[in-house]
């Protein structure tokens, strides 16, 4: 099942009438391996986001989907996220970019705040 970083990823050939093919050759991969990306079967590599957006010329707006994506994509396989509503994952991945930022105060204040309802 294609995720936010596949459909992003298409829309970006799609836009700029570039096949799966051409993308792959451009980023130094298969096509097979984008492929799988792109349906969520394998994980980008570390130096890809970089690689990418050297390769692509993105607004500012794009690029951050993009790096939004690639974290999704990243991180989603730790917990499946799919039987949530797109709004609930979201959200989810919204508290879990800035988990570092929250300090142990914070933290505990909403363990309790969860484990209340």
């Amino acid at each position: 099942m294609a995720n936010t970083l596949g459909k992003f990823l298409r829309k970006i050939r799609i836009d700029r009438d570039e096949l799966l093919v051409d993308m792959a050759r451009k980023l130094g991969v298969s096509s097979a391996f984008l492929s799988q990306i792109e349906n969520g079967g394998k994980k980008p590599p570390k130096n890809w986001e970089n690689e990418f957006l050297a390769k692509y010329d993105l607004n500012a707006e794009q690029e951050q989907e993009f790096r939004d994506c690639v974290f999704d994509a990243t991180n989603s396989k730790s917990i499946d996220l799919s039987p949530y509503p797109q709004s609930d994952r979201d959200m989810m991945l919204s508290f879990a970019r800035k988990l570092s930022t929250i300090d142990d105060e914070q933290k505990k204040k909403l363990m309790n705040f969860f484990n209340k309802i």
